[in-house]
């Protein structure tokens, strides 16, 4: 179970990594978004480990990065 946790947390941060390069045409709010996004994500499978826990971070997550990226 805790290397299914590991492989999952790890397979978040290179979605996002990956995604970070597609930003360039973007908008600074929503590049801030996306990062937003994409990081509540990765700390919500790091801290809860289930897919409820993984959407409300990213949820949460692109919600501060909108509001910050104004």
């Amino acid at each position: 179970m805790k290397s299914i946790r590991q492989i999952s947390t790890l397979a978040a941060i290179v979605a996002v990594a990956v995604s970070l390069s597609a930003c360039e045409g973007m908008s600074r709010q929503g590049r801030d978004t996306a990062i937003g996004a994409g990081l509540g994500g990765a700390a919500g499978a790091a801290v809860g480990g289930n897919a409820l826990s993984t959407i409300g971070g990213a949820a949460a997550g692109g919600v501060i990065g909108h509001e910050v990226g104004k």
